[in-house]
């Protein structure tokens, strides 16, 4: 009988593969654990209303603005999103509070004759958990972001009110597949039957993808980028985005707390699921779109979006990981006023980082550090390789220390 919150995390981590800490190994490409997890626990999935959110980059983001338009709105709103920054209770919020210690504790002791009989994944014990903190607490609806991939992620066994696909780019090819139509395909997997699905940006290489499978499903399909644009600007060092429907203002010199460019890529797709959603009876006005996104951090502690840590020096830090999101980040970087940039930087091992390396802005000066994980890339082999790209800088393996010499 495990007794105390860090014991039962503990379990989880020394019994359960977890992909963020070990990469491929953890990952399951089949949806059998999941359902019989959550068959021993009555089937929590069915007993609230859900919206899934998949993509490759920006799904985060979006999830959180959802949950933070919806908990304006006044719905008791679940949010289920991975990885974790700091602890694991992260992942698992009703209306911006972290779920109880006592309910982590309480299903591990519940759940753990199953767990040494299938021996899941961690994140499969995650999604099982999630899903019966939501039930037993009556959320009206869940927002769930999807871990990887889509068609065989963990997540993918609830029947949600609506669908949402942010983007396709580059990432996990070595499990998604090596064209940008087998990513598409993986992420096009939650779409269902019947139930509406709305694709942030239309990317002409993949939107074929999503329409054949939204009409195999009989599925309506609504690409947001067709009706929404936005707009954006600096105004005393503020970003602040204008957004239009069908070329009307609907959003006037909007300043988010989320303040990355590539925000602008994921309003889009926000507004036009927050307009299904109305459509299917939920009651959402104006006013709590715009407080939402206005909101969007205090309402669901979002962290490491273009987040600011310090005025003195200017220090940001961003969780962007992939090729597509590291290209946002810099042009983001570009657009700040500094006398020198101090970068501090870790990666994993198990991804071809050339191309993000490639990208990085050459006159920085790093600080090379590896997470305290066993996925980290060693900081001096990501020096060296750093090295090959005109990447100069310093080895210092723990991230706070590098945070520290950086300062």
């Amino acid at each position: 009988m495990l007794k105390s919150y860090q014991e039962a995390i503990d379990y989880l981590y020394a019994n359960l593969p977890i992909f963020q800490r070990v990469g491929a190994i953890a990952f399951r490409p089949s949806l059998a654990n999941t359902i019989q997890l959550c068959e021993a626990l009555g089937n929590p999935q069915y007993k609230f209303k859900s919206i899934h959110v998949g993509g490759t980059n920006g799904k985060g983001s979006t999830s959180h603005m959802l949950a933070s338009i919806l908990q304006e709105a006044g719905y008791k709103t679940g949010l289920y999103t991975s990885p974790h920054l700091k602890d694991f209770s992260e992942r698992i919020r009703i209306n911006g509070e972290e779920i109880s210690k006592d309910f982590v504790v309480d299903f591990v002791n519940r759940i753990k004759p199953v767990i040494e009989e299938i021996k899941p994944s961690f994140f499969e014990i995650t999604v099982a958990l999630a899903f019966d903190y939501y039930a037993q607490n009556n959320v009206d609806v869940a927002v769930i972001e999807v871990g990887l991939g889509g068609r065989l992620d963990s997540t993918n066994i609830i029947t949600p009110v609506l669908s949402v696909i942010t983007n396709i780019g580059w990432d996990h090819m070595d499990l998604l597949g090596d064209t940008l139509e087998k990513i598409a395909f993986e992420k096009a997997g939650i779409i269902k039957s019947q139930v509406p699905v709305v694709i942030s940006e239309r990317q002409s290489s993949v939107e074929k993808v999503f329409t054949s499978k939204a009409q195999e499903e009989i599925a309506p399909i609504h690409f947001a980028s067709d009706e929404i644009r936005v707009e954006e600007e600096y105004v005393d060092g503020t970003l602040m985005f204008t957004v239009y429907k069908n070329e009307n203002i609907i959003l006037k010199n909007i300043a988010l707390p989320l303040q990355g460019t590539y925000q602008r890529k994921n309003l889009p797709g926000v507004l036009k699921s927050i307009e299904v959603l109305r459509s299917g009876g939920f009651v959402i006005n104006d006013g709590h779109v715009k407080q939402g996104l206005l909101h969007v951090i205090t309402n669901t502690k979002l962290k490491g979006r273009w987040q600011k840590l310090g005025d003195r020096p200017l220090m940001i830090c961003d969780t962007g990981h992939n090729v597509d999101g590291i290209q946002e980040v810099v042009k983001q970087i570009r657009q700040q006023k500094y006398a020198t940039l101090h970068v501090v930087l870790g990666m994993v091992k198990d991804k071809d980082i050339s191309k993000v390396l490639s990208l990085l802005p050459k006159e920085a000066h790093y600080y090379f550090c590896q997470a305290d994980i066993p996925r980290a890339m060693d900081a001096l082999t990501l020096s060296e390789k750093a090295k090959e790209f005109g990447l100069i800088g310093q080895t210092v393996p723990k991230v706070s220390e590098a945070i520290a010499t950086a300062k």
